[in-house]
């Protein structure tokens, strides 16, 4: 049973509007994981990944120290979805083109609730950066197919037992 999506279908879920989760090396010890964390993104088909974060934080730390990190979104409603991408970062705006960010917080809130929000953190974009990543590596899965084989077995077992 074949769960990839198809690379039209993994790039409109990927634009459609999710929070992330994005992760990156995190070398400070030997024994630590990745830093994985939710985040805010922008991306339309075909392009890069955008993410916003403070100049000085660890996050953006260690995307400047790893140049690649990983973002993996889903949908948690049945029947389960998510895409998860890898690539290089390709550039880092120093500081945050302020459309941008207004884009980004327009994708996430209504617009009410995006311009309050821009007006109330106003301050960051002296202290925001932008990460763009390109996508080099997908992986995908679609679970509609596999829960629509389920439909069909209780289907199928409900009408045996009438």
């Amino acid at each position: 049973m074949l769960l990839a999506m198809s690379r039209d279908d993994r790039e409109q879920f990927l634009a459609d509007p999710r929070v992330g989760i994005l992760s990156v090396t995190d070398p400070r010890n030997g024994d630590r994981g990745p830093l994985v964390v939710p985040v805010w993104y922008g991306y339309e088909p075909g392009g890069e990944i955008v993410v916003e974060t403070g100049r000085e934080t660890i996050k953006a730390q260690l995307l400047r120290a790893a140049g690649r990190f990983s973002l993996c979104v889903q949908d948690e409603r049945r029947p389960y979805r998510y895409v998860s991408v890898e690539g290089p970062v390709t550039a880092v705006d120093d500081p945050i083109d302020p459309a941008v960010r207004a884009t980004l917080a327009v994708r996430y809130l209504d617009p009410d609730e995006a311009g309050a929000y821009l007006a109330a953190t106003a301050d960051q974009l002296e202290h925001d950066i932008t990460f763009r990543m390109r996508p080099q590596r997908w992986r995908t899965a679609d679970f509609a197919a596999f829960a629509a084989g389920f439909a069909e077995v209780g289907a199928h077992r409900d009408a045996g037992a009438v």
